[in-house]
């Protein structure tokens, strides 16, 4: 338990307190941006597979127990969940890195960005959520909510940065954008458009779900299923 608590200190950590605070500057002033990014990388990296490995030897203390009669639900969950993750990638992201050309377009903020401008922080809430409160012990809240707490807290500093490095052209895009799914469209500051969404995305949404779903017992030993 103790090297688990450990892992998710230090991934929290390197996340809102290297990359989340002016200390992040002050080391990119010194080493460069390119540098940082790949040891930034490397870090991370390491503290998914400390987590990992941790997570797999701990040992099982219950809290609730797990909540097997809400699969069914949890299915629902995790394919929005896939739904936001497989949109992140599959489209231009403005908030990617490298992805500051987008923001000047005409406009910047198309399909996926319409409804969320951090599509892929918001899987990872749905799959963190899913799994903490399905599983029921305290491994598993430590483990998921490790991802959970990141997610949650994670858009503002992505936020704060972007600001910082693209100033008017990012305050343009985040003012017909949120990050709270569909708030933009409901203050009416933007639009849902089914098209910009594109066929394709949604067919591949369903294939990786489909796939991680049949996948899921030979990956990690236990069948997301009901039954």
């Amino acid at each position: 338990m103790g090297s688990l608590i450990a892992a998710a200190v230090f991934f929290d950590a390197i996340h809102m307190v290297i990359a989340g605070t002016e200390l992040r500057w002050k080391i990119t002033g010194r080493i460069g941006e390119e540098v940082f990014q790949a040891v930034f990388s490397i870090l991370s990296l390491v503290g998914i597979v400390w987590l990992s490995r941790a997570y797999g030897r701990v040992e099982y203390v219950e809290l609730w127990g797990q909540l097997l009669a809400f699969r069914w639900l949890a299915l629902i969950v995790m394919l929005i969940a896939f739904f936001f993750v497989v949109f992140a990638f599959a489209s231009p992201n403005p908030t990617a890195v490298r992805g500051g050309a987008i923001l000047k377009e005409r406009d910047p903020a198309r399909g996926i960005q319409r409804i969320t401008r951090h599509p892929f922080l918001w899987g990872v809430v749905l799959w963190s959520l899913v799994h903490l409160i399905l599983n029921g012990d305290l491994g598993s809240v430590i483990f998921f909510g490790t991802f959970l707490v990141l997610a949650l807290l994670g858009p503002a500093s992505i936020d704060r940065k972007r600001k910082r490095i693209y100033g008017d052209d990012w305050d343009r895009f985040a003012a017909v954008t949120s990050n709270v799914p569909f708030l933009a469209i409901a203050q009416r500051r933007n639009s849902l458009m089914i098209v910009e969404l594109g066929w394709w995305r949604i067919i591949l949404v369903m294939v990786v779900y489909s796939f991680f779903l049949h996948m899921h017992k030979f990956f990690f030993g236990v069948s997301p299923l009901p039954g």
